[in-house]
């Protein structure tokens, strides 16, 4: 008989029931999560996702703000903005880039330098971001782009306002280029705090008076609050905050002047400073050779920056504020004032010279550049023709710590503090300069050629102006600047920049007239720039100087026509203009030039005569693009 087993029916039901509970339960506990999640979601974070959602249907489109222009003294356009249309691709949605680029090269003309340009840009460009292939498109091209946009995929034509430099190679290096925005201009944006009004922005400025007044001539970015559907398209503005143009900038200096200077240097190398000797501002700044700054506003390509950066004759390098040369004879005036103030010459003191100089005790001989000798040289016979033998000697009377201490206070071995980045100090020799940096005592000798602006002296061409200015004017040294004005663009109101005195400094007046007087004589009958001062209807106080480039063996004749043209003596030249009221000084340096008498000082004969008279050199070219753009 089969047995059977009788179910616990109460046991099962009580098991059943405490599964329905633990199961309710457990939905309980998630309705109770799902309701905290949305009172969280709805009441608490409901700001922030409001805020959300409202971004999700409003964009912020920023409007890049016009640039500012740059004008000279008499309103002649030097940086100005005009529009036209750039050939942009953007690579993530370009598919096969090679075959775009072919494609595109049968519709319109791409040149190599096109394509060159285009892959460096590309490499600083990030993935989603439209890099420039061609700019300046014709209506036709634009309109060949236009009817074929459909089978070029991450193709646009874009309108923009692109940056143009009329002067092009002459004021390369005053006023400077913008150039697209690369990764250290954004990392020095992010730690300036000025990111946000980079927005829309692509280009910032990379030297010159672009980058040093980068923040008036940018101005201010605009937004428009714009409502987009889902698919991301505008539907409308809902908002507008107009973009604030960048501010204009007017210089002191005069571009016809500029223009007068260039032509003057005719082909040598060089740089000049003319100044204002009241205020400090700048006239005319020559850097020589120079380069077109209107190829770095698209990028240039590496073809012809490795032209420009390998070039012999460094095209790039700004001469008047980095090129460092020896003063030469052009330091004389300041050293035979600085022997008149301490005490170690009187005008009348005179020595016999042989035609060199040996220190006591030494058959080494110190030549002068007049083999024979000068005979006897007083004070202001020593600046008239430039008597060697007289400051050999002053210079070992003075010392290197007096000569340096004295001139210091025209501001020699330091930044002038021009309103252009990157400033060399030059070099004004110490017994504890050599120390510091060569671990060596100072010797005589070399405080013998320091007398003569040799040696260890190196001084830039704006230096030399600027301590010439301050001779010029009795004794101030105005802080250089090339601007003289901020124009606001809407309100057309004009901020002056006032002269900025550096410093003030007490000179005996008799002295000065003495060296002034040596001066205006350097360029009389007898003086060393006779030719230079020939038939002027006003007088010019100046001084000639030459620069070593390579030494030649002690006895031996100084002949340029043996010298290779780059071995050649440097020429100077130093002066203001009219004397007895000084309304313009300069230096000027001609590389190679030989004489200063020869090459340095004609060149500043014709900017003065410009400047003072409006008289220009016969065969100044008429140059276009410099008119002015109006008021």
């Amino acid at each position: 008989m089969q047995s059977r087993v009788l179910k616990n029916l109460e046991l099962e039901l009580a098991h059943y029931r405490n599964r329905l509970m633990v199961g309710a339960g457990f939905v309980l506990v998630l309705a109770l999560i799902l309701v905290t999640r949305l009172v969280y979601l709805q009441l608490v974070k409901h700001e922030h996702y409001q805020n959300l959602a409202e971004n999700n249907r409003i964009t912020l489109v920023p409007t890049v703000p016009n640039r500012g222009l740059i004008y000279d003294r008499n309103g002649s356009i030097l940086a100005e903005n005009f529009s036209g249309y750039t050939l942009e691709i953007t690579v993530a949605r370009a598919g096969d880039l090679d075959a775009l680029l072919k494609q595109l090269g049968e519709l319109i003309e791409i040149t190599p330098k096109h394509l060159r340009q285009f892959k460096r840009l590309r490499e600083e460009s990030h993935e989603f971001e439209t890099v420039p292939l061609k700019s300046k498109l014709s209506d036709e091209e634009v309109a060949v782009l236009a009817a074929n946009r459909y089978r070029l995929p991450g193709v646009e034509v874009k309108a923009r306002l692109f940056r143009n430099y009329p002067a092009g190679e002459g004021l390369s290096h005053v006023i400077g280029y913008i150039g697209r925005i690369n990764d250290r201009d954004l990392k020095n944006l992010r730690e300036s705090g000025k990111t946000p009004n980079y927005k829309g922005s692509t280009h910032i400025g990379k030297v010159g008076l672009e980058q040093y007044y980068e923040d008036i001539l940018h101005g201010r970015t605009g937004f428009e609050q714009m409502e987009t559907d889902s698919g991301g398209r505008a539907v409308r503005v809902l908002s507008q905050t107009p973009p604030s143009a960048g501010h204009d900038l007017i210089l002191h200096l005069d571009v016809e002047l500029q223009r007068v200077a260039e032509y003057a240097f005719g082909d040598y190398r060089g740089g000049l400073v003319a100044i204002d000797p009241n205020t400090g501002g700048v006239l005319a700044m020559v850097s020589k050779p120079g380069f077109d700054p209107n190829l770095f506003v698209d990028g240039i390509d590496s073809t012809t920056w490795k032209e420009l950066n390998e070039s012999i004759d460094t095209p790039m390098v700004n001469r008047p504020l980095r090129g460092i040369y020896p003063p030469g004879s052009t330091i004389k005036p300041f050293l035979a004032l600085g022997a008149l103030e301490l005490g170690l010459r009187k005008p009348s003191d005179a020595i016999a010279d042989p035609g060199y100089f040996s220190l006591p005790g030494s058959s080494h001989r110190y030549r002068d550049w007049k083999r024979e000798g000068h005979g006897t040289v007083d004070l202001h016979r020593s600046i008239v023709q430039s008597c060697d033998t007289y400051y050999y000697r002053l210079a070992v009377d003075m010392g290197v710590e007096r000569m340096h201490d004295f001139l210091a206070r025209f501001g020699l071995g330091a930044k002038t503090g021009v309103d252009l980045h990157n400033e060399s100090s030059g070099l004004l020799p110490s017994k504890e300069w050599k120390q510091r940096r060569w671990k060596q005592p100072w010797y005589m000798g070399e405080t013998v050629i320091a007398g003569i602006g040799q040696g260890y002296h190196l001084t830039t061409p704006m230096q030399l102006a600027a301590a010439t200015a301050m001779l010029a004017n009795g004794g101030t040294f105005y802080r250089p600047r090339l601007v003289r004005a901020v124009r606001n663009a809407q309100t057309r109101e004009e901020r002056v920049i006032p002269p900025e005195v550096a410093w003030t400094d007490r000179f005996d007046p008799g002295h000065m007239a003495h060296v002034r007087q040596a001066m205006v004589d350097v360029l009389k009958p007898g003086g060393t720039a006779v030719l230079a001062g020939a038939n002027a209807p006003y007088d010019i106080a100046g001084k000639t100087g030459t620069a070593q480039v390579v030494g030649i063996k002690q006895g031996a004749k100084y002949d340029a026509s043996k010298l290779a043209e780059r071995h050649r003596d440097h020429a100077l030249f130093v002066a203001f203009a009219p004397a007895e009221a000084p309304r313009i000084a300069l230096a000027v340096l001609v590389e190679n030039g030989g004489s200063g008498s020869g090459t340095a000082a004609p060149v500043a004969r014709a900017v003065f005569d410009y400047y003072l008279l409006g008289k220009k050199p016969e065969g100044v070219p008429v140059r276009e693009g410099y008119e002015s753009a109006g008021d």
